[in-house]
């Protein structure tokens, strides 16, 4: 089930992230639910830099640092095109 979990929680960031960069046109779903996934090392390692904890489990908190994290990816994705 954790699986299942992180595809469900990765997708959700990823389309929520993508809407708040303005990139939803741009990418699919499945590049979406990547970017969730990834995103949530990404705000992990971010959270545990100031001291929080990163994902913690199937919640909004997780979801929270896993959007962050997926918000970085595309910034940094768009800077290093430019």
């Amino acid at each position: 089930m954790g699986i299942l979990f992180s595809l469900i929680l990765g997708g959700l960031a990823g389309w929520i992230a993508s809407m708040i960069m303005k990139s939803d046109a741009e990418q699919g779903m499945l590049i979406d639910i990547i970017l969730g996934i990834v995103g949530g090392f990404v705000g992990s390692f971010v959270m545990n830099f100031f001291g929080q904890p990163g994902v913690t489990g199937f919640n909004f908190y997780s979801l929270i640092v896993s959007v962050v994290g997926a918000i970085i990816l595309i910034a940094l994705g768009r800077a290093i095109r430019k």
